[in-house]
């Protein structure tokens, strides 16, 4: 008797101690994004390689920037202060900063205003540190991607389209091109090589700084997209903007170098006409360019040096793929010119390699049945090479060095999650962030041998607040699909879960080319609300289907030519596994995404309507001919080349079969995939007769955000899943 008392009592303590937990709301994690981890504000290493700078913001508002030692940890100065730019300019804030050469200079923007989704145009000015002075780089007016020349003497920016160097010693501003306007750009990329070839500032400064080079686009032949902008505005503006769709005519680019003393400007030569120009990139040698230039199917690519005297470029490296080439940022010139690191998956899996600079392949670094996901950078001295892989699988990331001969491999990075490095200048010591599925970034600081020295931020703090709340764990699984596929997946149950009793199941999916959701990493945006969903009694899964990154080419460049089939299949065997459970409702199964995801969820809804109850999407592509070239040609030639699988592609095609509850969600203003995509689906659901929930974000863009717009929308996916799953 007295034994089960005890075991009554614990039973009865256990219970009041899961009671008194907190239960999730919306409004705290999309108003307040109270479980949204901390990190380092803009971290930059020093000239010396062995401090490194950070803003913080104090208590009353006050910014610094403050210089802080490697080796202690200890702050070791103050570069600036906003206490310090009041004496000058009252009230001015430090939005975004970088470092001259010795930190003798420091640029500073602020004001931001944001152009397309990955560029930003500020007030920039020049903080000189000796003399207290603080220099805007043109009156009242806004530039883009400003920086400062390596030997400190000149900063370039670009301003209304056209590049300007302006002296810092005297503060004369020189215009370098003149014919910049909405259809020309010069040093800034036009709208679709920003968003599909990353490039963003396309001008670039040489390593003596005599001389930038910069691409010129013209975008006079691409065909112009316009959108309404509403504002409460009694008549809508028009936005307008050069927008090339699949089969579309794409802008001419051409390459260039400025010569600072003599103002003289050196036209690039290829020998023989290309689609692309995805990368330009200094050599150690100032006198020498490197291009690298694609064809429009983006399945051959060359690397060229070009003379920048008389602009004559000589290719040195051919590569070529029966699919497409991804482009990166590994190339590398090493050992006075002499050799450069170079990545490819030639061999199935994307490694680096090493070669002379004639283009003569010395050696292959790094091998193995496993990816190098990003380059970090090179130590000449030591010869170590520093990268990220997924050696550890598919769902991990660890940091690594080895020798440019491939010899010598260290694993610097200790816990098993996602682990990426930050380097010092000097490559003496390196800052690693680390998180897993169920914590946040926890972000130290090591010596080169990957001995920690210290812990820069544990949130400790919001897990703390996370203790406070029934949160579950995110668990890993893999199964093995009827087509004999393995795929990897997680599962996040509701918490008290009973094996015994029937749930629900929402799957969440991007699925796109290259792109991961299961990562053994801390999800700051979604985590928290599948948590609130597994509180209201749904287990949350997501699976990795064919075409994702980090198993090899294979695996994701099998989805060639046929977006959305291979992707469809794998969801639809996630959802067959899921209801294979005895713990599954297999009549309640749920799927949502976004962007590519969103675009998955509407063919799950369809194409996949029987395995499927529910499904939200959220900005949707519906139809691949709607989205631009770059992009969907890389994965699916053009709509000429593959009507087939264009028409195979679109949700359209399939939209007579949807026959769950669906809701579709876009932003009017949203640039990237196109509101006319969902107008078009919505008109043939519409034909078809099919009936469907629709929620407008008006004047938003492809992140649906600001204000209260999140959480509105969150709102609406979570009443709309609980009625209908």
């Amino acid at each position: 008797m007295k034994k089960l008392f005890i075991t009554y009592s614990l039973l009865l303590t256990t219970t009041l101690l899961f009671a008194q937990k907190a239960n999730l709301s919306l409004d705290e994690i999309w108003l307040y994004y109270k479980f949204f981890p901390q990190g380092i504000d803009e971290l930059k290493s020093t000239d010396d390689g062995n401090h490194y700078t950070s803003l913080v913001t104090s208590k009353d508002h006050n910014q610094y920037i403050i210089e802080y030692s490697y080796s202690t940890g200890k702050p070791t100065d103050t570069l600036l202060s906003t206490a310090q730019l009041d004496k000058v300019k009252q009230g001015m804030l430090i939005e975004t900063y970088d470092l001259g050469p010795g930190e003798k200079t420091i640029l500073i923007g602020n004001n931001a205003e944001h152009i397309y989704r990955h560029s930003t145009v500020y007030n920039y000015y020049v903080w000189n540190r000796a003399k207290a002075t603080l220099t805007p780089l043109m009156d009242n007016e806004k530039e883009v991607y400003a920086t400062i020349s390596p030997d400190g003497n000149m900063a370039a920016f670009v301003y209304k389209s056209d590049l300007y160097v302006k002296n810092l010693a005297d503060n004369k501003n020189t215009r370098i091109t003149t014919d910049g306007s909405n259809e020309v750009f010069n040093g800034i990329s036009d709208w679709v090589y920003e968003e599909e070839f990353t490039l963003t500032r396309s001008y670039f400064w040489s390593p003596d700084s005599k001389s930038i080079a910069y691409y010129h686009f013209d975008d006079s032949k691409v065909t112009t997209f316009s959108m309404n902008e509403y504002h409460d505005s009694l008549y809508p503006s028009v936005y307008s903007f050069k927008y090339p769709k699949a089969g579309s005519t794409n802008p001419t680019v051409t390459v260039h170098v400025y010569q600072v003393a003599t103002g003289k400007i050196v036209n690039i030569t290829s020998a023989k006409p290309f689609e692309y120009t995805p990368r330009v990139k200094w050599t150690q040698n100032s006198n020498m360019l490197s291009v690298q230039y694609m064809d429009r199917h983006q399945d051959s690519l060359v690397l060229a040096l070009a003379n920048t005297t008389d602009g004559s470029a000589k290719p040195i490296l051919t590569e070529g793929d029966k699919t497409y080439i991804d482009i990166n940022d590994a190339l590398t010139f090493i050992n006075g010119n002499k050799e450069f690191i170079w990545q490819d998956d030639n061999d199935g899996y994307e490694h680096l390699y090493r070669y002379s600079i004639d283009g003569k392949l010395i050696n292959q670094i790094t091998s193995g049945k496993w990816d190098v996901m990003d380059f970090k950078g090179v130590d000449e001295k030591t010869r170590a090479i520093f990268y990220v892989s997924s050696e550890a699988g598919a769902i991990n990331r660890d940091v690594y060095s080895i020798n440019w001969d491939g010899k010598d491999k260290r694993k610097l990075s200790e816990k098993t999650g996602f682990n990426d490095a930050d380097f010092s200048s000097s490559f003496h010591y390196y800052i690693n962030t680390y998180s897993d599925a169920n914590r946040p970034n926890y972000i130290t600081l090591h010596s080169i041998d990957g001995k920690q020295l210290r812990v820069l931020e544990d949130n400790q703090a919001l897990m703390d607040t996370m203790n406070h709340y029934n949160l579950t764990k995110k668990t890993f699984f893999t199964f093995t699909t009827a087509q004999g596929n393995s795929l990897n997946g997680w599962m996040m149950k509701p918490p008290g879960f009973d094996s015994t009793k029937k749930y629900p199941v929402l799957m969440y999916v991007y699925g796109g080319p290259g792109s991961n959701t299961v990562n053994n990493e801390y999800d700051a945006f979604d985590f928290i609300w599948f948590q609130m969903m597994c509180e209201k009694g749904y287990i949350v899964v997501s699976v990795e289907n064919r075409g994702t990154q980090g198993r090899g080419s294979e695996f994701k460049k099998c989805t060639y030519l046929h977006l959305g089939r291979l992707e469809v299949q794998d969801q639809i065997e996630g959802s067959k596994y899921m209801a294979s459970k005895s713990y599954v409702d297999g009549s309640r199964i749920g799927i949502w995404g976004w962007s590519y995801g969103g675009y998955m969820a509407a063919l799950c809804i369809s194409k996949g309507a029987d395995y499927f109850k529910t499904a939200v999407s959220v900005a949707p592509v519906t139809d691949w001919r709607f989205y631009d070239d770059i992009y969907t040609e890389r994965y699916m030639r053009t709509p000429a080349e593959n009507k087939d699988g264009y028409d195979e592609s679109a949700p359209m095609h399939y939209a007579s079969r949807v026959k769950g509850h669906y809701l579709l969600m876009h932003g009017t203003g949203d640039d990237n995939v196109h509101f006319q995509n969902s107008i078009e689906w919505i008109r043939a659901l519409q034909k078809n007769n099919v009936p469907f929930s629709l929620m407008i974000y008006p004047d938003k863009n492809h992140g649906i955000s600001g204000g209260n717009t999140r959480f509105y929308l969150f709102n609406t996916m979570t009443n709309f899943l609980t009625t209908n799953l």
